[in-house]
């Protein structure tokens, strides 16, 4: 098996992409979606971003990285993301991590863990299980205060009645 190409990123530049990823989450703040985002970078570019979209769509399979991760095979051409860099503001959880690794990404960049549902070292790893034959490198943390601030800010909306769900957005915006 090939060696995968993936940039070797310094803090400066996972912190770019983890922006992008956050602007991305605010997009599905805004339609009533838990907010976050997901960016796919490919040799130094974005080629694929995603937003969760359950609540819009009415689809448990609508979240961010599934739909990034399709984007991004649609770009490269293939369903093996080998060369790829995924950046997320919150820890994927079982089915996310499943279609990582399916996808052959080598390197994903985590915001903030997912105490709760994480399964990339919060619950279980499934992204560095020996059994499986393909595993992935994790860093943790990258604008983790920011990320784990609009997850607080988003839930402290819906709570207060701020954010409507079944509507897909926000109250008072447009």
């Amino acid at each position: 098996m090939a060696k995968a190409y993936f940039d070797e990123t310094d803090e400066k530049t996972d912190e770019l992409y983890m922006k992008q990823a956050l602007t991305q989450a605010k997009k599905a703040y805004k339609q009533g979606d838990t907010p976050i985002g997901c960016v796919i970078v490919y040799k130094g570019e974005v080629i694929a971003r995603g937003y969760n979209r359950r609540n819009k769509d009415k689809l448990s399979l609508s979240h961010a990285e599934i739909l990034a991760i399709k984007k991004a095979s649609k770009v490269i051409g293939d369903w093996r993301l080998e060369g790829c860099t995924m950046y997320v503001t919150l820890e994927p959880c079982q089915m996310c991590a499943g279609a990582i690794v399916q996808s052959r990404i080598p390197r994903v960049v985590i915001g903030c863990m997912n105490k709760k549902a994480g399964s990339c070292g919060s619950v279980i790893n499934l992204l560095d299980m020996k059994e499986f034959n393909h595993r992935v490198s994790i860093t943790k943390g990258v604008l983790e205060a920011s990320c784990s601030k609009l997850m607080s800010d988003f839930f402290a909306d819906l709570r207060v009645g701020a954010i409507n769900k079944d509507q897909g957005g926000t109250h008072g915006t447009a």
